[in-house]
């Protein structure tokens, strides 16, 4: 594991290591923010990375599952310091992050019954459904550019909402769409020097680094939640394309309705501390993992959850990474696969739509119940169950992120202050 690729501005590997710790530390706002971010470190002040290869970077990242943000730095430490500097940049962008979202979880399983924190998680629930809705418009601003993309979306809303279709065959679907209308060939790639050999061993290496803990689980208690865990945070790392809020939608609807690991009300909560913490907000899965766990059989099985659920969801990323780096410069140049990351990205409108509404229902109604209508599935709000405080705290908070352009925390805070305003008034 000693795979360097030098540049001449490479720097120390202390010195690499600070900035990836400072990212780490100061990676709030979602993938936007955390990538104009690492922009700012790595390109514009430090010269570290040329214009060109971060976007080809930050493309490759796109086109995978997972978190293209820890991707994309993943990628930054492996073009400074090899499979070393990567596996530093991607731990360092993940892991503060996560400490704050285990001990946010582990206060959260201890004291979520007390009115004052279920009124502090009302604000933040209905600001949440508001940060959905910001994504969704931006997310549809960037992809449907053309007609045939809000076919895609369209499709993809009816697909996931009214049909329950798996959100993989979606992803799928699009890309194939995708393939098959890209363009036409572009300039010649540049020729790659990396044998074939080497990147089928670093495939074999990384996939047993990510498999490995999950089958000697198996072994020592098959059928066990942790392997539970462990497998449906494997699926959901294979299929997270389009970045953290449309596989929210399949994990939040599989969690609440399939599993029954969480409430949605839970699944909520945990969406509204993962936007408040540094670090990707596909952390939101340790809370899932953590909560989950920790129902079955307290403290200590809710840490194994948390450790199982950021294993199986993070290790493929390195995966991706360290097989797919050397071939960065060639992707680049291949209008099909950039057409197939357009068509997924129209898809993901449809999806995110799906996230918006069925959040919204769930947090404005206290009872939601799923019709099933022969294919269709048709989820059923029960209008006496309407909370008008929720209501009026969501209009709040959109006033104050879409118009008055509040930061994201401030928005939170604020509707969290807000929730117990309520509540106290209501009470």
């Amino acid at each position: 594991m000693t795979e360097t690729a030098s540049t001449p501005a490479a720097p120390g590997f202390g010195a690499a290591l600070r900035v990836w710790a400072r990212i780490g530390v100061l990676s709030f706002g979602g993938p936007a923010g955390q990538i104009a971010l690492m922009h700012r470190e790595v390109v514009e002040e430090r010269g570290w990375l040329g214009e060109d290869e971060f976007l080809n970077a930050l493309s490759f990242s796109m086109l995978l599952p997972g978190p293209e943000a820890m991707q994309l730095a993943t990628y930054a430490g492996w073009r400074l310091h090899g499979v070393a500097g990567g596996l530093a940049a991607g731990l360092l962008f993940v892991l503060p992050g996560a400490a704050v979202v285990l001990a946010l979880a582990a206060l959260y399983a201890a004291i979520g019954a007390v009115p004052l924190v279920q009124a502090l998680f009302l604000g933040v629930k209905a600001a949440v459904v508001v940060i959905v809705i910001e994504a969704l418009l931006k997310v549809a601003r960037r992809a449907l550019k053309e007609p045939d993309r809000w076919m895609i979306a369209a499709l993809a809303f009816v697909a996931i909402f009214f049909l329950s279709a798996p959100f993989p065959l979606i992803v799928a679907l699009a890309a194939l769409y995708g393939l098959l209308r890209g363009g036409d060939a572009g300039p010649a790639a540049p020729p790659v020097t990396r044998p074939l050999s080497r990147t089928l061993g670093t495939i074999l290496l990384w996939l047993a680094v990510w498999w490995a803990p999950l089958a000697v689980l198996w072994l020592a208690a098959p059928g066990s939640l942790l392997v539970e865990i462990g497998l449906f945070f494997s699926k959901l790392a294979v299929v997270t394309f389009g970045g953290a809020y449309a596989v929210l939608a399949y994990m939040a609807q599989d969690v609440v309705n399939a599993q029954g690991w969480l409430t949605a009300g839970e699944m909520m909560d945990g969406l509204g501390l993962a936007e408040t913490t540094p670090g990707p907000l596909i952390l939101v899965t340790e809370f899932v993992g953590f909560l989950a766990a920790e129902k079955a059989g307290g403290l200590a099985l809710g840490l194994a959850g948390a450790a199982v659920t950021l294993w199986m969801t993070f290790a493929p990323c390195f995966l991706w990474i360290f097989a797919g780096a050397p071939y960065v410069a060639v992707i680049a140049t291949r209008p099909r696969l950039k057409a197939a990351l357009s068509a997924i990205t129209a898809a993901v409108v449809g999806v995110i739509l799906n996230l918006s509404i069925w959040f919204a229902l769930h947090v404005f109604f206290g009872e939601v119940t799923a019709r099933a209508a022969g294919p269709f599935t048709l989820w059923t709000p029960d209008w006496a169950t309407l909370d008008p405080g929720a209501v009026l705290l969501a209009l709040v908070a959109g006033v104050l992120l879409l118009w008055l352009r509040f930061g994201l925390i401030a928005v939170l805070g604020i509707s969290a202050l807000l929730g117990v305003a309520w509540a106290l008034i209501a009470g």
